[in-house]
């Protein structure tokens, strides 16, 4: 069995993981929760059964912790992840894996150093409708891409930016860094990577230091154009999020509110199947969580299982939405459009 310590145990862990470990995951067992917050270490372990600790370094030092899960604020990532490393601990951690591009070179020189795994969470590459638009993407069924789009809007009212980490320039930033990475992690996986962007925030219902709304335009390296446009201040509830792809052989549109549901599946040359497409691979969800942290986790463990340490999703493979997070900022910044080529950091976020 691998026996997972859970670092943090705020709303993912309380709204996700937990039936992830009671209901989905085999060949694994979580042996240690920790969180400061001590009611919150205390529910979470009582729903798995398993100790309660409130200091990170006891969760560390655990003599049966074999992998950590960091579930901490978006801006202690970095600093647990290190440290777990450090104590020679296989990790996985929420997105972003970083706020800073730098540091998930770091992560990564330091695991492989210690000979540990070191995973990143990207549920929404497990989704089977995304899957489906990968694949077709990948066998060149979409020929020249001429457009792809990634759209967010979802509801955040303002209780949520009230917790002193959320929405800060220190600790998380705003909705591209904290509600849309998943999506534009899972647009540039799909469509490749994003050349140079230029983007606009605003707040325009909450009260934070970051963004509660970003539009911003983008070029992708492969010559197509691109649209990011991300919410949280859709009223009164999570309403879409979706990608879409327009090619000169077909247009794929994949929504819901977790990129659950295939909306559109039209191509000019036709395949076996192409008509049940919205049925086989749409997945109703009960939040924009989704459904894929479980078959993500058991991935993970599957392959620490077997002895292997490349990961299903690597920090290698989560750079270039962390660089991205930056570039778009950096571009709301100067008021202009930033390539990517040029490394460009924000002047706020994880400062």
């Amino acid at each position: 069995m691998i026996r997972i310590g859970v670092l943090g145990c705020g709303r993912v862990v309380q709204n996700r993981y937990v039936d992830v470990f009671r209901n989905e995951l085999r060949g694994a067992v979580v042996t240690r929760v920790c969180d400061p917050a001590r009611h919150k270490a205390d529910a979470v372990a009582g729903l798995l059964g398993c100790a309660a600790v409130y200091d990170e370094d006891a969760l560390f030092g655990a003599s049966d912790v074999d992998v950590v899960l960091v579930c901490t604020e978006s801006g202690k990532h970095h600093g647990h992840t290190r440290k777990a490393l450090e104590a020679g601990r296989h990790v996985i951690t929420e997105k972003p894996p970083t706020l800073l591009p730098e540091q998930v070179a770091e992560l990564e020189a330091l695991a492989r150093d210690k000979g540990r795994m070191y995973a990143v969470i990207f549920q929404n590459r497990y989704n089977p409708a995304m899957r489906a638009l990968k694949d077709a993407f990948d066998r060149g069924r979409f020929g020249k891409v001429v457009l792809a789009t990634m759209r967010l809007r979802w509801c955040r009212y303002q209780d949520y930016y009230e917790d002193g980490w959320h929405g800060t320039w220190a600790m998380d930033g705003g909705v591209i860094n904290q509600q849309a990475i998943h999506h534009a992690d899972a647009l540039q996986w799909v469509c490749g990577e994003i050349e140079s962007v230029c983007a606009d925030t605003g707040n325009l219902l909450n009260s934070l230091e970051a963004e509660d709304t970003m539009t911003a335009l983008a070029r992708f390296r492969s010559g197509a154009k691109g649209i990011i446009e991300a919410t949280t201040a859709a009223r009164p509830e999570d309403f879409e999020a979706s990608i879409s792809v327009v090619g000169e052989r077909g247009y794929v549109m994949i929504g819901g509110i977790a990129l659950n549901k295939v909306q559109t599946w039209r191509f000019l040359d036709p395949e076996p199947g192409d008509e049940q497409a919205p049925a086989r691979f749409s997945q109703e969800v009960p939040t924009g969580y989704g459904l894929s942290h479980g078959p993500l986790m058991q991935d993970i463990v599957d392959r620490l299982a077997r002895g292997e340490l490349r990961p299903p999703i690597s920090g290698a493979d989560s750079l270039p939405v962390v660089r991205l997070v930056q570039a778009l900022y950096r571009s709301d910044e100067t008021r202009c459009w930033v390539s990517l080529d040029d490394d460009p950091r924000s002047a706020r976020l994880g400062r």
